[in-house]
């Protein structure tokens, strides 16, 4: 769609973050075959500003323009579709008027569970550095919380020179994700695509 904007959870107050943020998303959307038809990236730093910048964005959008704003659940999720109920619940945030839940894309319950569900990738980058025996099972990866999840993903890599850590480590691994691997493990993933196809 023309003119569409996803306002990204990430990338904290610097620059260099919020590039390399929006460079991590575009790749993951390239992978999941959006080339060609890409939406305008904002990197917003912190999870309220995130949400501040979409209201904004809804309150002045154009009536063809599709806005959207893509964040961590931080909580698991009983309906994945049932974006603003659990976001008002966690966050206390309300609607903006015009607002649907497919405007809100959800990484359930960070973006470290897309991560973690692609091993393949992880082993490619850390190699016999990974103990992946302190990942957590693939099973029921997002029924887990997201302090569990980076701690596993932390500890797992500890050994490595490039350990992960919140900020470019993380969004260079996501740059590396193979979403259909992921989207095996992960439905909030899966809903993600689904959406992004009917709107871009």
């Amino acid at each position: 769609m023309v003119g569409a904007r996803i306002y990204i959870e990430g990338g904290g107050d610097a620059k260099d973050l919020h590039a390399r943020c929006r460079q991590a998303f575009a790749s993951l959307l390239r992978k999941m075959g959006f080339e060609g038809r890409m939406p305008r990236l904002v990197a917003c730093g912190g999870r309220s500003q995130t949400y501040k910048d979409f209201c904004t964005a809804m309150s002045d959008r154009r009536d063809e323009a599709w806005v959207a704003m893509w964040v961590d659940s931080e909580e698991p999720m009983q309906d994945n579709e049932a974006a603003w109920e659990h976001l008002s619940s966690v966050d206390r945030w309300v609607r903006p008027t015009g607002a649907a839940d497919d405007d809100v894309l959800l990484m359930v319950t960070c973006m470290e569970t897309w991560i973690v569900a692609d091993r393949q990738s992880l082993s490619k980058r850390y190699g016999a550095d990974l103990h992946e025996s302190a990942l957590p099972p693939l099973d029921g990866l997002e029924s887990r919380s997201r302090q569990e999840v980076q701690d596993a993903l932390e500890r797992a890599t500890t050994g490595h020179q490039h350990a992960y850590r919140k900020g470019r480590r993380a969004f260079a691994l996501l740059a590396e994700i193979n979403p259909d691997t992921v989207q095996a493990h992960c439905t909030s993933l899966a809903r993600c695509r689904r959406i992004l196809d009917g709107r871009l």
